[in-house]
């Protein structure tokens, strides 16, 4: 029997989805966070429910052979990379293991499942970072969350970011001080400067600075830009956000260039696109790339095909698949990404994809009455996976092909599981690294139809 407060000795067996180690007192289940498999740890009963506990270790016993020195100094404590305490390798292992165990014991599904694919360098990989901005003994800080909380941990330098935002960092908190800007408190709700949002094109070198205020003025702001200028090559925009809801959101509504271009320009392969503030634009360009590349892959086009691209962003796979597929019809429910992509096709020339915003299981049924029927789907759901209707009209479609993109391996399960049930079959599986050190994996998925199906 597990006591709060008492403290075990547990072997740390396997992984969790949030990147806690997990162990077993007497069959009872215990969640460790900072634990991973291979530890033995002295833990104390922090937390204590029907069917789990959870444990801080107090002393690692006996290390496991994955363990090894995180680079970053805050990694323990910041939200961010949950696993930068585990040799690479054994990242990618891991990541390859939950996706098997998810597929298998949520889907009852057995398949080839790759070797994850990592990156060369696991560092440094984001183009994209979120700095909130507190006060300490009356000086600017800027970091990330502590985990599991508002609290700001602040550092000058993030392993996983671009080192151009050291940059920014110490531009923007020079800024704060010397004009004595005042920072936003999330309590009483007072206070200016909220976060500051890099951008950076990894092909061409273009960054964009984001300024999120709680109020519309932003003071003495031909300074903050001198400042960037004179440490930021490559600055190409200044973005002046406005935010004076009492939310977590980070954008408002406003936003006001100040400086420079509204949007930056990057490179996904040959495709070209344009990143404004507010646009959503895969993090990890490199491995977007090859996520893109196995998709295309599974895809299988030859140049006769159409093409659905449900849950479409901005429209990047659409514009991969265009070059390859005969038409090609994107969905998406944000009007602004469906904006976006309907710029970035005349951008790159792309004249076979058409783009729809709507509810993906309003507007597939209803272009599927009017006559678009799909050869092969592309699916790149939120992690909540595919709403049911979605997946009906797909099995409704019977597409020789369904490739399924997935950020979530329990969500990817429980739709795949679906699918298989009106005609489809796994052929294969591939994990792809998109955020290493993180505990979260993508995965590409082909699925071929194995009989013709009448249920609808």
């Amino acid at each position: 029997m597990v006591i709060l407060g008492e403290k075990y000795k547990i072997n740390i067996e396997d992984m969790g989805h949030n990147g806690e180690g997990i162990g077993r007192v007497d069959g009872f289940t215990v969640f460790i966070d900072g634990g991973i498999p291979g530890d033995y740890v002295l833990a104390e009963i922090s937390t204590l429910k029907k069917n789990y506990a959870v444990g801080e270790i107090k002393e690692i016993l006996d290390e496991s052979e994955d363990r090894i020195d995180p680079l970053c100094s805050v990694a323990s404590i910041c939200g961010g990379c949950q696993i930068m305490h585990m040799d690479y390798a054994a990242q990618l292992k891991i990541k390859e293991k939950r996706v098997r165990e998810n597929l298998q014991r949520i889907g009852k599904i057995n398949t080839i499942v790759h070797p994850t694919i990592g990156m060369h360098n696991p560092y440094e990989y984001r183009n994209k970072a979120q700095f909130p901005v507190g006060v300490i003994d009356g000086k600017a800080i800027m970091g990330f969350y502590k985990r599991g909380s508002h609290d700001i941990v602040q550092t000058d330098n993030c392993n996983i970011q671009s080192p151009i935002n050291t940059e920014v960092i110490e531009s923007v908190r020079k800024y704060i001080d010397d004009n004595r800007i005042s920072v936003y408190n999330e309590k009483t709700r007072k206070g200016l400067i909220r976060h500051v949002v890099t951008k950076i094109g990894f092909t061409t070198g273009e960054v964009m600075v984001v300024v999120i205020t709680n109020g519309k003025k932003l003071p003495n702001q031909d300074e903050l830009i001198e400042l960037l200028k004179s440490k930021i090559t490559g600055l190409k925009s200044v973005i002046h956000n406005v935010n004076d809801k009492n939310t977590n959101v980070i954008f408002g509504n406003e936003t006001k260039t100040i400086y420079g271009v509204d949007k930056i320009v990057d490179y996904i392969g040959d495709l070209k696109f344009n990143i404004s503030a507010h646009s959503f634009y895969q993090v990890n360009p490199i491995q977007t790339e090859v996520l893109y590349g196995k998709a295309m892959e599974y895809a299988n086009l030859s140049g006769t095909e159409n093409v659905f691209d449900i849950y479409c962003g901005i429209g990047t796979i659409s514009l991969f698949v265009a070059k390859k597929a005969k038409r090609v019809w994107g969905v998406e429910v944000i009007k602004s990404a469906i904006e976006d992509a309907k710029e970035n096709a005349k951008a790159n020339n792309v004249k076979n994809a058409d783009f729809y915003v709507g509810k993906a299981e309003v507007v597939i049924p209803k272009l599927y009455k009017e006559g678009k029927a799909a050869d092969v789907v592309i699916v790149d759901p939120p992690r909540k996976g595919c709403e049911q209707s979605v997946l009906e009209t797909i099995v409704s479609m019977n597409p020789k092909r369904v490739v399924y993109v997935s950020c979530n391996p329990a969500t990817l399960a429980r739709d795949l599981a679906y699918l298989e049930e009106n005609g489809f079959t796994t052929k294969e599986v591939q994990p792809v690294d998109m955020f290493p050190h993180t505990a979260h994996v993508e995965t590409v998925v082909l699925m071929s139809r194995v009989k013709v199906n009448t249920m609808f």
